[in-house]
C-alpha cells in the first residue's frame, strides 16, 4: 500500500493553505483522497477481525472534511492539512467510542481510541459512574502490561473531584476527567511502508480495544443531543 501520495498532498496543502491553490490541484485532492479511503478500508477488515461491529461501514461515511471553521479562531487558513477517520459500530459519530486516524505531515500523525469529546455532560457523567462502580477493572485495565507499554490515558479534566464524587476515591485523579481517550504517534517516516504501517495501526487498536470496551459500555445508554 502506497501512502505516500497522502503525505505528497498534504505537506503541498500546508505549504499552499489557500483555496486558489486548493481548488487548481482538486486532482490531486482526489487522488490522495482515493488512497486514504483505500488504508481506511484496510483497517476496517484489520479491526474486523477482532471486532467485527465495524465491518458494515463505508469508507467514505467515516472520514472528515479539510475545510476548517475559521469564525472563531485566530488562524484564518482554510484547510486542516490532515486527513482523518473515526472507525466505530456506528460510524464516525463520537459515540459510540472507536478507532481514530489522524495523518498530518511533520510527524503530527496518531491513532487514537476512546472519548474524545468533552461537551456531553451526560457521556461524562456515565464514565465517571462506570469508573466509579468499576474501579478495579478499570485499573486492572490501564495497567495491563501491553496496554501501559503503549498508552497513557488522556483527557480534558477538571483540577478538582467534581461534587459528588468522593474526593479519596481509589480512581480520584481519573473522575476530573471529562475525556478520556489515548493516541499513538506516528512519525512521518512509519508512512513509508504502507504494509508495515497497516499492521503496526491494526496491532495498536487491538490494543486499546478493551479500552474502548469499558467506555462503550458506560455510554451504552447516551443519546446525541438532536441538532
Amino acid at each position: 500500500m502506497d501512502l505516500s501520495l497522502i503525505l505528497k498532498y498534504l505537506n503541498e496543502l500546508s505549504e499552499n493553505n489557500n483555496r486558489e491553490w486548493y481548488h487548481a490541484h482538486k486532482a490531486d485532492y482526489k487522488e490522495a483522497n482515493t488512497a486514504f479511503e483505500a488504508l481506511v478500508q484496510e483497517l476496517i477488515f484489520g479491526i474486523g477481525s477482532f471486532d467485527s461491529s465495524v465491518l458494515q461501514n463505508d469508507p467514505k461515511s467515516l472520514t472528515f472534511k479539510l475545510v476548517r471553521d475559521t469564525r472563531f479562531s485566530h488562524d484564518k487558513s482554510p484547510y486542516n492539512p490532515a486527513f482523518r477517520a473515526h472507525i466505530s459500530s456506528k460510524g464516525k459519530l463520537p459515540v459510540p467510542v472507536g478507532y481514530y486516524l489522524k495523518i498530518k505531515p511533520q510527524n503530527q500523525s496518531f491513532l487514537g481510541g476512546g472519548l474524545f469529546a468533552d461537551m456531553f455532560k451526560d457521556a461524562t457523567t456515565m464514565v465517571r459512574d462506570s469508573i466509579v462502580k468499576n474501579g478495579k477493572e478499570w485499573e486492572a485495565l490501564i495497567h495491563e502490561p501491553m496496554f501501559a507499554k503503549y498508552f497513557e490515558v488522556k483527557g480534558t479534566a477538571l483540577k478538582n473531584v467534581p461534587a459528588g464524587y468522593d474526593k479519596e476515591h481509589p480512581q480520584a485523579e481519573y473522575l476530573k476527567y471529562k475525556s478520556w481517550y489515548l493516541e499513538y504517534p506516528i512519525k512521518d517516516e512509519d508512512l513509508t511502508d504502507g504494509d508495515a504501517f497497516l499492521a503496526k495501526a491494526v496491532e495498536m487498536f487491538r490494543t486499546m480495544k478493551p479500552f474502548n470496551d469499558f467506555l462503550n459500555r458506560a455510554l451504552a445508554d447516551f443519546q446525541m443531543p438532536a441538532r
